[in-house]
């Protein structure tokens, strides 16, 4: 039976506070009735025997101490079927797109269930995203949770999308070659203007038809910031571990979603943790990171991509900081890189994707992977250490050998990371390119590639071209 009441004592910012005369569940599902007939939902954020602070989804204007509140006696659930494919939803999991009300095959609880560490399977297949820096360099692996670290003004929304168009799980890599991909796109505190651009991307690529889109606009209420994402990873869950597919879930911005999580805590004038965000803030994104994965057994899977801009771009941020921990690598994403035109603008050298080495080699992608991507960071992480020594001594002063290394940075940056938002590259073309750069360079530099693979694909002709220009 629903309990209703007229006790609100006290509103502050998204907040509620109502007296009860019993306990109230813990996130249980609030209507709060305003005296000219609005509905506000919202959810029990603290409960004690004889109150409660409510969480109000949609803001808390109109609401005063005349005010109904309605307990229903069941936590926030998502709608879920497998027809929810090309569909837009709010922030909240209304349908925006004006298609038909959803009709689900099940509700589930939005807070989801921790996987069985026992029943994990650990994260070994390729994923293609068709972008070089990411393919070549810092591989994503099916059931990773991989972020892009990224600071304000930067095209990171543009890599977003093109993740999202773009990534596939090659043939070779399924079991059976049976499941599906789908995209899973969760936004949290965009523009307007951001959010078209987003669905003109989807619609025109046709990339809308995999995708489940969640919207979560700037002046929408910053508590229905903290469903969004819980709203797309049960949505994940149920099409990777009902149905079957290979999802990816891109979830941008988590900066905007820690940020509501501070202003929540302010109005339960909650003790500050660092910067003034809630000492729990660790756990809380925890909860959300960690509903990535694969079952054994079981076919589909959950890969995450995370984007969050860095305040100040400071990565030592407390929420870049707790990614870091939780997450297993990073993208980042370089503004020196952006203003010299390079698209996608990826620093490899602090970027890492932890489970590269599991996801790449031989019957996996192709036996020259790891060789080839670790001469390439070791030749531009060399080129990089002499750009420095450039602006000393000047470049008359290097000798021959470093002159080449100069020139191999210059051209990785133009031809390996630059490559544009619109690009396509499958791992075979990224690594053909890899190679392009490498025969720059004279044999012996090459030492952190096997020789068969040296005789197999160095380009004798490249070096001469070089050295001809």
């Amino acid at each position: 039976m629903q309990k209703e009441y007229k006790t609100i004592t006290e509103i502050s910012g998204p907040l509620v506070f109502a007296e009860v005369d019993e306990p109230v569940g813990y996130n249980e599902i609030v209507e709060i009735e305003t005296p000219d007939g609005q509905i506000r939902r919202g959810q029990v954020l603290e409960t004690t025997s004889d109150h409660v602070a409510i969480q109000v989804f949609e803001g808390t204007g109109g609401i005063d101490r005349e005010s109904s509140v309605r307990f229903l006696g069941e936590t926030m659930k998502m709608k879920l079927t497998e027809d929810l494919l090309g569909r837009v939803l709010d922030g909240s999991g209304q349908p925006i797109d004006g298609g038909p009300e959803i009709e689900p095959d099940k509700r589930e609880d939005i807070v989801g269930e921790a996987i069985n560490p026992y029943s994990r399977e650990y994260p070994a297949e390729f994923i293609q995203t068709g972008v070089s820096a990411i393919d070549g360099m810092n591989t994503l692996v099916r059931g990773q949770k991989l972020p892009i670290f990224s600071s304000s003004g930067q095209p990171h929304n543009d890599l977003a999308l093109q993740i999202a168009r773009q990534a596939t799980v090659p043939e070779e890599e399924q079991e059976g070659g049976e499941s599906e991909f789908a995209v899973i796109f969760g936004a949290m505190g965009i523009t307007a203007e951001e959010a078209n651009e987003f669905m003109d991307d989807f619609e025109r690529t046709g990339a809308l038809e995999r995708s489940v889109v969640f919207m979560n606009l700037a002046d929408d209420p910053a508590t229905e910031r903290t469903l969004t994402p819980r709203l797309a990873l049960t949505t994940a869950e149920y099409l990777a571990f009902e149905k079957g597919y290979h999802v990816l879930t891109i979830l941008t911005d988590m900066t905007n979603y820690c940020e509501a999580l501070r202003e929540i805590g302010a109005a339960r004038e909650e003790v500050p943790g660092r910067r003034g965000y809630p000492g729990y803030m660790y756990t809380d994104l925890a909860q959300l990171y960690e509903r990535a994965g694969r079952i054994k057994g079981v076919d589909g899977s959950i890969t995450q991509i995370p984007i969050l801009t860095m305040p100040s771009d400071d990565i030592t941020h407390p929420i870049p900081d707790l990614t870091g921990y939780i997450t297993e690598g990073q993208i980042i994403i370089d503004p020196d890189l952006n203003s010299q035109g390079i698209q996608p603008p990826i620093n490899v050298l602090p970027s890492l994707s932890r489970l590269m080495d599991d996801g790449i080699g031989e019957g996996l992608t192709r036996a020259d992977h790891a060789d080839v991507s670790d001469q390439l960071y070791a030749a531009y992480a060399e080129g990089e250490d002499l750009r420095d020594l450039v602006n000393i001594v000047g470049r008359e002063a290097l000798s021959e050998r470093d002159n080449k290394y100069l020139d191999f940075a210059d051209r990785f940056e133009a031809e390996f990371v630059q490559q544009g938002f619109t690009t396509d590259r499958d791992i075979e073309e990224t690594l053909e390119i890899g190679w392009d750069l490498l025969s720059m360079l004279p044999k012996e530099e090459l030492n952190r590639v096997d020789e068969d693979l040296i005789e197999e694909h160095y380009r004798e002709e490249t070096e001469e071209q070089v050295t001809a220009d």
